[in-house]
């Protein structure tokens, strides 16, 4: 199986269900940038404007086992949604926010983040993140992606824009290309101003780019 091959493969749920049943309830890996990375982007662009005592409603897309909502929580945020396509990561992450005594901060649910309408009210969400979600939707070509690619990448963004409060943000970590990332951000169905920024790199890896995506107002 060819790299791109595997590559279209991370837009399946069927594929993370294998994924994290083979860690047997243990963390399968925390995509590109652990909290302790991102708290200094989270300081200039969260939780400034958005602090525990506002009670902003945060949903985190894809979540898979990253610990960034339960660290969200021990800073006092409560109110927060996890969602997932994988039924064995929100079963496990469920057991285990449960079991730190955390379900009245967290909860999770099942859901496509391509397909949201029927869970996810419009206008309702204060902060939306997102670490490798997108970037699990893209494939082939990045100077000229595939139909695929457009259309997965096209329906889950402009959801994330329907699910948005007009003084909403989502928050964007990747480890690909601005320029070419900006693109696929600014699709159809959308109107956000975008900010791009590099995430210092740590332990010898390469840098990655926290985005910035507010609704545009009309």
């Amino acid at each position: 199986m060819g790299e791109d091959d595997e590559n279209k493969r991370l837009a399946y749920a069927d594929y993370w269900d294998d994924r994290y049943t083979e860690t047997d309830g243990g963390q399968l890996h925390e995509w590109f940038r652990s909290f302790k990375d991102l708290d200094e982007f989270f300081s200039r662009h969260f939780y400034e404007a958005y602090p525990p005592g506002a009670a902003p409603r945060i949903l985190h897309l894809g979540s898979g086992d990253s610990t960034i909502p339960q660290n969200l929580a021990e800073k006092g945020y409560g109110n927060q949604l996890c969602v997932d396509f994988s039924a064995v990561a929100v079963e496990t992450m469920s057991k285990r926010h449960a079991d730190l005594g955390l379900s009245d901060k967290i909860q999770w649910e099942k859901l496509d983040v391509r397909h949201m309408e029927e869970n996810i009210p419009d206008a309702s969400i204060d902060v939306a993140f997102d670490k490798g979600t997108l970037d699990a939707m893209i494939h082939g070509s990045p100077w000229s992606p595939p139909e695929d690619t457009i259309a997965n990448t096209g329906m889950y963004l402009r959801e994330v824009a329907r699910v948005l409060k007009p003084s909403g943000i989502f928050l964007y970590v990747t480890y690909r290309q601005p320029h070419l990332i900006k693109p696929l951000l600014a699709c159809e169905g959308t109107n956000w101003d975008i900010e791009m920024e590099v995430l210092g790199a740590s332990g010898g890896s390469f840098g990655y780019s926290g985005i910035v995506c507010k609704p545009r107002a009309v």
